[in-house]
């Protein structure tokens, strides 16, 4: 798409400041908005990320806005869809009924002015909201939109032992010892407590999945750029929220229940947030965008790949 900018044009609605100081005042709550309600009663009967109509997951940013929603308003069921889409099913949006945002993006081309007069095109980046509504707020969809899907719920030891499967398809070298986990870029290793100090098996899971996180951002991986990790408390915050996300993304689609507690050493890191959220109303994006490919990239190294679609 090409535009010319125009003199007296109507500002765009900021999405990124409109989403972000929504998620700044849940956190200032001490509310994570990008945890799931993990002990909900799911319609489909799994721990899984928000589905679209047609059962594919969401990705990155989106899996967050839907989650929060999905909070606060009590829904269950992890499926949307558009008001089109509902009546292409068959169903209708009950009347009073309010739509979630969603995003997607884009780019456009724009024609500009140099200080020579010069006419040239730039290309600009930018998202686009659309609402969509859970199902628990349409009627008349297909019967099988509000019952039990056919996939049974997988026993958590069986959660477990197909988490264990999927971080040894890795290859990444896990030790364990100590106190702490961390990813130590010098050695290209992670480093776990011992698996009997954790509360539970799924914690372990989750401690890992964010560790792992960590690990994909060799420049031989995801390539992203740690390199002022331990200098810098505004990027240390931004790599940390990069891999809590990257936890969250990676223990829905292993269909494991994560913490629901932070750990202490990520707590810590809550008024980091708050401020690199308040400096840069895009840091959430580019946040969710990096935890999307460091899990992608995850999955892409299983004998399968089952990597969820891009939003």
């Amino acid at each position: 798409m090409k535009v010319s900018r125009k003199a007296g044009q109507a500002p765009r609605i900021d999405i990124h400041a409109r989403i972000t100081d929504r998620i700044v005042a849940d956190l200032e709550k001490g509310v994570r908005p990008w945890m799931q309600p993990w002990r909900s009663s799911h319609a489909i009967g799994r721990v899984t990320r928000p589905l679209r109509h047609n059962a594919l997951p969401y990705s990155g940013m989106n899996v967050l806005l839907l989650w929060s929603e999905a909070i606060a308003r009590g829904f269950a069921n992890p499926m949307w869809m558009t008001f089109k889409q509902a009546l292409e099913l068959g169903g209708a949006v009950r009347r009073g009924e309010t739509g979630s945002t969603v995003v997607f993006g884009s780019r456009f081309t724009r024609t500009e002015t140099d200080a020579a007069g010069e006419e040239f095109d730039r290309e600009i980046p930018f998202l686009k909201a659309y609402s969509v509504f859970n199902i628990a707020q349409i009627d008349g969809l297909p019967d099988h939109y509000y019952g039990q899907k056919q996939e049974p719920v997988r026993d958590p030891a069986a959660r477990i032992e197909h988490a264990d499967r999927f971080f040894a398809n890795t290859g990444a070298v896990i030790r364990h010892g100590g106190d702490r986990a961390y990813f130590s870029p010098a050695t290209d290793h992670i480093q776990m407590p011992p698996f009997e100090t954790f509360l539970d098996a799924a914690s372990y899971v989750a401690t890992l999945s964010h560790e792992a996180t960590h690990w994909t951002s060799a420049s031989h991986r995801v390539n992203r750029d740690l390199s002022r990790y331990s200098k810098d408390r505004s990027e240390r915050a931004r790599e940390e929220l990069v891999a809590e996300l990257g936890s969250c993304f990676l223990c829905a689609d292993l269909g494991i229940v994560p913490e629901l507690e932070p750990r202490a050493d990520h707590a810590s890191y809550l008024d980091s947030w708050l401020k690199v959220l308040a400096d840069d109303k895009r840091a959430i994006f580019s946040a969710a965008v990096h935890a999307q490919r460091a899990v992608a990239y995850l999955h892409e190294l299983q004998p399968s790949s089952t990597t969820a679609e891009a939003s």
